[in-house]
């Protein structure tokens, strides 16, 4: 039987990765700034009411809430700057996100772009462990994703954290500027956060990993039991 949410029309939402040959963004930073990209597009006032990008965002959400990232460099990142859509520098990661669009329907210097084989290394030390606090989306540490992939799923992470928050929370969050860390959880800590309450990401199985995997859990603070 064919759920609601499947029969709905379905969109993407598209994130743009900038990686330079010379200087490509540590592998955190990238995961981090592709969900906050995801966040500052939910958060944006012209997608929701009457504002321009609300009727896609709506009909993206009404669907499976997908998420793609592809990556660009030099002009293809100029190209895709002039599109619509709003830019998130993290440390030294750059994500654009774009008004959510049909499958079969991406802007041609969108569609052009590269979206396998994106992947990124952090440098040692490893990031450190977040402030007390902070809102942290924890990936399955028995799970291998390539960077494009794992930003796809700290986007999903962030956007599960959105839909159960309260609107005092989330406007709480907004007006702090989104604070979040994405981190791998220790392998002995996953089961309990996987059942904790919390929000978990489970993927459609489109790529990379088996249908149903749980792939991030979004531990708010807010969120917790």
């Amino acid at each position: 039987m064919i759920s609601e949410r499947d029969a709905a029309p379905q969109y993407v939402l598209p994130l743009v990765v900038r990686i330079e040959k010379a200087e490509p963004p540590a592998r955190t930073d990238a995961l981090e700034t592709a969900a906050l990209a995801v966040l500052a597009m939910l958060g944006d006032e012209r997608s929701t009411g009457d504002g321009a990008w609300a009727e896609p965002v709506r009909a993206w959400q009404d669907g499976r809430i997908r998420k793609v990232v592809r990556r660009a460099r030099g002009a293809e990142w100029r190209r895709a700057g002039a599109l619509p859509g709003v830019t998130i520098t993290g440390h030294r990661a750059e994500v654009r996100v774009y008004p959510p669009v049909p499958l079969d329907g991406w802007p041609k210097e969108l569609a052009k772009l590269q979206v396998s084989g994106t992947d990124l290394d952090d440098p040692e030390p490893l990031p450190p462990a977040p402030d007390d606090g902070t809102p942290v989306l924890w990936l399955n540490p028995a799970l291998k994703m390539s960077a494009g992939k794992a930003m796809a799923q700290a986007g999903h992470g962030a956007h599960l954290a959105w839909l159960r928050l309260s609107p005092a929370d989330r406007a709480t969050w907004h007006a702090a500027g989104f604070p979040l860390a994405v981190r791998t959880a220790a392998p002995d800590a996953w089961p309990t956060l996987a059942t904790a309450g919390l929000p978990v990401v489970r993927d459609a199985g489109f790529t990379e990993i088996a249908p149903g995997s749980p792939t991030v859990v979004s531990d708010h603070p807010a969120l917790r039991p």
